[in-house]
């Protein structure tokens, strides 16, 4: 096997793994710095709008939901009212608050949210596909833990359409023998 290092040719014969590490450790020292400095760059930039805040879209089933995030004391906002009163559940008020849960954010960013369409289950699920979205814009660092959760993957379910001859969707009309 031939490798070439700086413009020298060398024969050296690889039987193992521990040879490529010897050989692997032949670069040269600017060129080390440089791989170093080229790994330390983030793979995302941050994306910012003119206020300073993250924007992103979020989508469940029929709703959508449009969400802004910026520094602050973690009050949440959705359509002009407090998390508490638009979202009366407290399993849907936990849904929400996931992603700030799963990235140890709790309290540190402020959300305004403005939801349309589906049912209450769908707008929390689309608000916390919205806060995963502006986190990794706000937060490039955080895209792995909040991807590894799941949160930036957007559930596709759908409600399937009605068709013609059917009650619904699949059922039958009820059978009459006369």
């Amino acid at each position: 096997m031939s490798i070439e290092n700086s413009g020298e040719t060398s024969n050296e014969t690889v039987s193992d793994l521990a040879d490529l590490k010897d050989i692997a450790s032949d670069v040269p020292e600017g060129d080390a710095a440089e791989i170093a400095a080229v790994a330390e760059v983030p793979l995302r930039e941050q994306e910012l709008d003119p206020q300073g805040r993250a924007y992103a879209t979020g989508r469940r089933k029929d709703a959508v939901a449009r969400v802004w995030i910026k520094p602050g004391k973690g009050t949440i906002t959705v359509n002009g009212k407090d998390q508490e009163a638009y979202f009366a559940r407290p399993t849907l008020r936990l849904i929400i608050n996931q992603p700030f849960g799963i990235t140890e954010r709790e309290g540190q960013y402020d959300v305004i949210a403005t939801v349309r369409g589906g049912g209450l289950s769908g707008q929390a699920g689309a608000v916390k596909h919205g806060i995963s979205q502006a986190l990794t814009k706000y937060e490039p660092a955080l895209r792995s833990t909040v991807k590894a959760a799941g949160f930036l993957t957007r559930d596709s379910r759908v409600v399937e359409r009605k068709k013609y001859g059917r009650a619904k969707a699949r059922r039958s009309f009820q059978f009459s023998k006369r």
